[in-house]
This record gives C-alpha cells, sequence and structure tokens, in this order.
C-alpha cells in the first residue's frame, strides 16, 4: 500500500499491497480495498465495502456499506483478461451497489462519470458507460454494455436490456423496461417502455430556452409522425431542413446511429398532434 497524509484506516480493515491512496481516505471498518485499486484524495470507504481488481476511484466519491466495486463481469463469454472500472469524482454509491468490471470480449471498462448518485442496490454490469451526473434510483440494473447519456435519471427498479442506449437528460420512469435506445430529453414509461414524451422538467432544470423547447417540440411531432415515413427516414428529412438547435440535432444524430436496438416510440393509440409534454415527472 502507498499512502498519504491524512489517510485514515479502520483497525479491522483490509489495504493490500499495491493499493493507492489519496490524501485524506477513509476506509471504513472490515472493508476489503485491493491490490490495483487506486482511490482518490478524500474518498470515504464506510464499512463492509469491497474494491477489488483494476479499480480506480475519483476524489471526493463516497461509497456507503456493503457495495461492491470491480468484480468479475456476469458472463461466461469473459476469459479471465485485465479488465477495469474507472468512478469518477464526487459520485455518491449508496448501500449494496454493484458495479462490475469491464470484459475481456468488450470494451474492457465498466465506467461512472462524475457527479453520479447511484442509489441502494443499483447494479451496473460489465462494459457499461454512464455519463455525468446521473442518478439510478434504488434497484436499477443495467446490463451489460449499457450506455447512460449524461444527467439522465432512471426511477426505482428500472431495468435496461443489454447493449442499449438511454440518451442525455432522458428520464426512465419507476419499474420501467427500456429495451430499445431512449432518445436524448425523452421520457418512457411502461413495463415494456412507450415514450410519454419529452423530459420537460429536466430541459428547464437544464436552463433551457423556451425557443429551444419550441423546436424540440416540434422536432418530437414531426420525428415520431408515423404518417410521414419510418423514424430513421423522418430523422434525415428533418435534419435536411436545417436550423435546428444544438439539442435537436443531437436528437437527429441518436436516431440515426441507433443501430440494431432500435427506439422506444410512442404507443400506437398516441397522433402525431399529441402533446409531447402532457406528462412530465420530476
Amino acid at each position: 500500500m502507498s499512502g498519504r497524509a491524512g489517510a485514515r484506516i479502520h483497525p479491522t480493515a483490509i489495504v493490500a499491497d499495491g493499493a493507492v491512496l489519496g490524501e485524506d481516505v477513509e476506509i471504513g471498518p472490515w472493508s476489503l480495498v485491493g491490490a490495483d485499486v487506486t482511490l482518490g484524495d478524500g474518498v470515504v470507504l464506510a464499512s463492509h465495502v469491497v474494491v477489488e481488481g483494476v479499480t480506480r476511484i475519483g476524489a471526493g466519491t463516497r461509497i456507503a456499506h456493503h457495495a461492491c466495486i470491480g468484480g468479475t463481469p456476469q458472463t461466461t463469454r469473459h476469459k479471465g483478461g485485465a479488465t477495469r472500472v474507472d468512478i469518477g469524482t464526487n459520485c455518491i454509491i449508496r448501500e449494496f451497489a454493484t458495479i462490475n468490471a469491464g470484459s475481456d470480449m468488450s470494451r474492457g471498462v465498466t465506467s461512472i462519470g462524475d457527479n453520479c448518485f447511484i442509489m441502494t442496490q443499483v447494479h451496473v454490469a460489465h462494459d457499461c458507460e454512464v455519463g455525468q451526473g446521473v442518478t439510478l434510483v434504488n434497484n436499477v440494473m443495467l446490463a451489460g454494455h449499457v450506455v447512460i447519456g449524461d444527467h439522465a435519471i432512471l426511477g426505482g427498479g428500472a431495468a435496461v436490456h443489454q447493449f442499449t442506449a438511454v440518451g442525455t437528460r432522458a428520464f426512465v420512469g419507476g419499474l420501467t423496461g427500456i429495451a430499445k435506445n431512449l432518445i436524448p430529453y425523452g421520457m418512457a414509461t411502461g413495463d415494456r417502455a412507450t415514450l410519454q414524451g419529452l423530459n420537460l422538467v429536466g430541459l428547464k432544470r437544464a436552463g433551457t430556452q423556451r425557443s429551444e423547447i419550441h423546436a424540440l417540440r416540434a422536432l418530437y411531432r414531426d420525428l415520431f409522425d408515423r404518417n410521414a415515413g419510418t423514424v430513421l427516414d423522418n430523422a434525415q428529412r428533418l435534419r435536411g431542413q436545417g436550423g435546428w438547435p444544438d439539442a435537436a440535432v443531437t436528437i437527429l444524430d441518436f436516431v440515426e446511429t441507433a443501430g440494431k436496438r432500435g427506439l422506444v416510440t410512442p404507443p400506437l393509440d398516441q397522433g402525431a398532434d399529441a402533446d409531447p409534454f402532457s406528462a412530465n415527472a420530476e
């Protein structure tokens, strides 16, 4: 172990030789820190926390009791190659959360951005990429290879299918199953998710201008107008019109690169003239 000034390590904690500790790190009772772990300045591990594998945890991150970080990926295709976990700065990771290392069949890293809030019993599987400022509420489950965009919020018990993406500032309701890609700023609910509109609350919190919100509203209606063509056809046509604000371009980019997973779309009984702000969630 190599440590810096001010580290507070409980006598019952085990810190393996080779672990790197920043300044003012705190490691609670019965916690375990592996030999290939790096803890940034001010990281706090509560009691019974396990951090193993090749894991880097950024400065100021706080991890609550019984969380397990850096465990081997839960896939039989992993052959034991060198993989890792990267967690950003100032994250909060609550009790019993699990974050598995990447797999050697894929990108090899599971990453969590800065300022994320990962609540109790959340599971982040191998090779996931979680952006900046993401909130994962209690019992959220991310399967392998999932991508979560910056500032997205996933409600309690939501589950995301492997190789699926949730766009930036999207909102996923509690107990919702996401089996297809959810557009940036979109809001999805349901046992098998349907798109319920745009995340107006999230847009307002982000300081989005009223004119940009009106543009997003127009884009949403035209993009999911089944009478005008497929979503991809509509996206290409709308891009050709030009003049869209950056947030709208972000949606168009997402749609055009959605891949084989497809997109979460509005329910069939929701017409093109439906108000995309009719249902909003805090």
